[in-house]
């Protein structure tokens, strides 16, 4: 009897699991479609908001920066009253917004840069980690362009430098935080490496992926923190 459970267990989590497991598994599929589904209705929510407002405006390029401050203090409101976490919806908030920018003919790449501040000012302020609203901010922007055909690599750099910009409004820890979790982001897209970041933080990228060290990375991020902090008091 011993043997036979010692081959059953062998034979992987994947091949055989019990009524228990079972369970789980149909839980955990069922809940993660709902949250796909939530997601995407939120997407669809502040796209169509955001282009039926910008439709019914004379001037699309002054409107959306008015529009998306907006759309996100409704986001942040959205996500307190209903006690869901703003990191959580960040990402489809931000996407939404560029998409609605985007169908009506509008500047997304002002859009983007003006989605990534109005969030990481808005979570500053609502006491949210701002550098995972910023990453998920980023993310969304980002996603959208691709999307809808634009030109990622200038959306990114107007995110970024837009989150990194807030950051420094806000304090020396924000920056640090904000550029520690868009490192990753500015040096997994082509070409924006170069413009944001320090030659020894981009280098550092392509020795980590060889399997070196992280620590060139980390000095990378030093360097933005402290060219943020000199830009800052300036």
């Amino acid at each position: 009897m011993a043997n036979n459970e010692e081959v059953k267990s062998s034979t992987g989590m994947g091949e055989c699991i019990g009524k228990a497991g079972t369970t789980v598994k149909e839980g955990i599929v069922s809940s993660l479609k709902g949250i796909n589904e939530i997601e995407s209705e939120i997407v669809s929510i502040v796209r169509n908001t955001v282009s039926n407002t910008l439709k019914t405006a004379m001037y699309v390029t002054g409107e959306s920066f008015a529009v998306t401050k907006d759309v996100i203090k409704g986001a942040i409101q959205g996500t307190e009253e209903v006690g869901t976490g703003l990191i959580l919806t960040t990402k489809c908030v931000a996407k939404g917004v560029v998409m609605g920018v985007s169908d009506v003919g509008g500047d997304v790449i002002n859009a983007a840069s003006q989605t990534v501040k109005a969030s990481v000012k808005g979570a500053s302020e609502i006491g949210a980690d701002v550098g995972l609203v910023a990453r998920r901010a980023v993310d969304g922007v980002i996603e959208a362009t691709k999307e809808t055909g634009g030109n990622a690599e200038d959306v990114a750099k107007a995110a970024v430098a837009g989150a990194i910009e807030t950051a420094g409004t806000i304090g020396n820890t924000a920056v640090r935080s904000v550029t520690e979790m868009l490192v990753g982001v500015v040096e997994g897209v082509k070409g924006i490496a170069g413009a944001l970041l320090p030659k020894s933080c981009s280098t550092s990228s392509k020795v980590s992926q060889e399997g070196t060290s992280a620590s060139q990375e980390k000095t990378g991020v030093s360097e933005i923190t402290t060219r943020s902090r000199k830009k800052n008091e300036e």
